[in-house]
């Protein structure tokens, strides 16, 4: 008989549970391992190659180390589910401890006696447990049955010599058991006064959480896209976004993601205050706001302060706000610059790129590339404008020798050698050449239809051999960006053939863009390579492709073994033959049959007729003697047909 086990039960939820606490623990401690020391400065781009660096370091290791990287509301939620687990398993230690045996069949457990136990205790024993669970005295009580049942049959193995011999030998009173099956599930499960508290945690589970639970995770995963940005921005940003959108323009549409609506939403009376504030102070540099909606003029006013270097007097809640956004900004640039590829819009893709460039060194339009340089404020670029040697820009700035270098006279030796290292060493200084061919062509003439192929070699110069590039020098940028370059093909009316996004670190990066050549005739084609990271180090190039008629080639002929190859059945067609050969063997087996019955049945039939003529001969001749013999044989053959 089935019966509910408690032991069974503890061992299934102790199995159970350890399905979640091995690899929960596991990811907890090696959180806490990289919070107290697992983890370089590197790893985690609190990289501080100048001074200026030194602020976003130390503020990238408190993050990051340490107990504020173990605030995650993820973190402590898993934290806390896991504690539980790890409590509700040693309670089931300790209970499989005292009563570990899964359910067997013992009758002096059942009886509650020893086992050296007389007669006259089994008895006893028998007498007061089938008093005690009698089913009148239980009506209703499912439990008290089953008990009453096992009562029975333990006195039964211990009294009836077949029942006991049956038990010593088979471990049952009934004799060998195919199989011996318990319910693992606890035994209150069938008291009668538990029944409605089962019945309403059995219909919450399944009605309540479980659906609540699939819900959540499907409305959850089906709001995302690719790179983890949300399809109403991806939405958003194909409203927005038109064929020569200005790189002023994209601020307000940046703050109009979904992923900071929720988030961007004025809270009270003060925050507001604030934001009318900051708005005061960067309005001069705005474009006019398109929308007026709270959330989008907050995420434009804070974006603003971030873009103008004016985050100084911005609250902690409105920094945070502002910090979040730029955390957001890698990927979320990177989806408007997708939403402009589908569109086929290259002038909008480049000033998205340039968006990313300004966001990611604190600068804005106006603003002077030097400004990118440690230290520098708009005295000492106004300062190096007035210069007789023209230098306004990193390039040519970079370019000068050191002590003609205007606009350090202020700053200390330890911070002249920081600017001069940054602009050495830390900001790229890049060769890009181009070239365009076809794959294995002896010629260097392109003709219509060819696969042509325009390799992109970026040469990092001031990159030792081996040497990779790093993080990106932006001490103004709350968090690390790798060093990366798009590098986008296009045609002079603007169409977009081409643009990826090369992440390769390398000094010497080659980048291959195929495409099929045009119709007959010259083109020239732009060809931009821009920094993900740095402003003003952009180079532009232009692409010349001169197609030729494909007519004048000579006719390309198949050579003679190749066209037998191509007589030659495919290996599916091999197969498929083989397929079908098989299902007709039966078929070819009966025309065999009759192939070889055919011929039998036309000797005979030929005997028959030469039986025939001689019969008739033989009358013709007057033998009628034999006139008898030749019915008889006449006869014969036509019953034999």
């Amino acid at each position: 008989m089935l019966q509910y086990d408690n032991s069974a039960f503890y061992f299934f939820l102790l199995s159970t549970i350890s399905f979640y606490l091995v690899p929960s623990w596991y990811i907890i401690l090696n959180r806490v391992y990289k919070a107290f020391g697992g983890l370089s400065d590197r790893d985690i781009g609190a990289v501080a190659r100048t001074g200026a660096e030194k602020k976003k370091a130390n503020d990238l290791k408190k993050e990051s180390k340490g107990l504020n990287a173990l605030k995650s509301t993820g973190f402590l939620i898993n934290l806390g589910i896991t504690i539980f687990f790890t409590i509700l398993f040693v309670v089931l230690l300790i209970n499989v401890s005292q009563d570990g045996e899964v359910n067997s069949f013992d009758p002096f457990h059942i009886l509650e006696i020893d086992t050296a136990s007389d007669l006259k205790a089994i008895k006893k024993a028998y007498r007061d447990k089938s008093l005690k669970f009698h089913p009148d005295k239980n009506p209703n009580n499912p439990s008290a049955e089953a008990k009453f049942m096992m009562v029975a049959k333990a006195y039964e193995a211990l009294t009836d010599e077949t029942a006991k011999e049956n038990y010593e030998k088979y471990g049952n009173p009934d004799g060998k058991q195919s199989m011996a099956v318990s319910i693992g599930l606890p035994s209150w499960l069938l008291d009668t006064g538990n029944r409605n508290f089962v019945l309403i945690s059995y219909l919450i589970i399944m009605v309540g959480v479980i659906p609540y639970c699939v819900w959540r995770y499907y409305s959850k995963s089906s709001m995302y896209g690719e790179k983890d940005v949300m399809y109403d921005t991806y939405s958003w940003y194909h409203h927005t976004l038109g064929e020569n959108t200005l790189v002023k323009s994209l601020p307000e549409f940046f703050a109009g993601s979904a992923e900071f609506r929720q988030r961007n939403m004025p809270k009270g009376q003060k925050e507001k205050e604030e934001i009318g504030q900051i708005m005061n102070t960067v309005r001069a540099h705005m474009q006019k706001p398109k929308y007026n909606h709270p959330v989008l003029i907050k995420g434009n006013v804070l974006l603003h302060a971030h873009l103008l270097r004016q985050t100084d007097g911005l609250s902690e809640d409105a920094m945070e706000d502002l910090k979040y956004m730029l955390r957001m900004s890698g990927s979320l640039v990177d989806a408007m610059i997708s939403v402009c590829k589908h569109q086929d819009n290259l002038t909008t893709v480049i000033n998205c790129i340039e968006f990313g460039q300004y966001i990611t060194q604190g600068c804005w339009v106006k603003d002077s590339d030097l400004l990118q340089l440690p230290y520098f404020t708009q005295e000492e670029v106004k300062h190096i404008q007035k210069a007789k040697t023209k230098a306004d820009t990193i390039a040519t700035y970079r370019q000068l020798p050191d002590e003609n270098k205007k606009g350090l006279a202020d700053f200390t030796e330890k911070q002249k050698v920081d600017i001069l290292q940054c602009l050495d060493n830390v900001i790229p200084d890049i060769t890009v050449e181009s070239k365009v061919f076809v794959d294995d062509d002896e010629d260097d003439k392109v003709y219509e239809g060819d696969l042509c192929t325009v390799q992109v070699t970026i040469t990092r110069n001031n990159l030792k051999d081996g040497e990779k590039a790093g993080l990106a020098h932006a001490p103004l940028f709350p968090y690390p960006r790798q060093e990366a370059w798009w590098i986008a093909l296009g045609t002079r009316e603007g169409k977009i053939i081409s643009i990826e996004k090369v992440t390769d670190s390398a000094k010497v990066v080659k980048h291959n863009i195929k495409f099929l050549a045009p119709r007959v005739g010259t083109y020239e084609f732009d060809l931009h390579i821009m920094s993900n990271a740095y402003i003003g180090l952009d180079q532009k190039d232009k692409v010349s492709l001169t197609t030729l008629d494909n007519s004048v080639l000579p006719e390309y002929k198949i050579h003679a073994e190749d066209a037998e190859l191509d007589d030659e059945p495919t290996l599916f067609e091999e197969m498929l033959n083989a397929n079908i050969e098989q299902d007709s063997d039966s078929d070819d087996d009966d025309e065999d049959d009759d192939e070889d019955e055919a011929p039998k049945q036309q000797s005979v039939a030929d005997q028959k007729k030469a039986a025939l003529r001689d019969a008739r001969k033989a009358a013709a001749a007057g033998e009628d003697d034999d006139d008898d013999d030749d019915d008889d044989a006449v006869e014969e053959v036509y019953t034999q047909k």
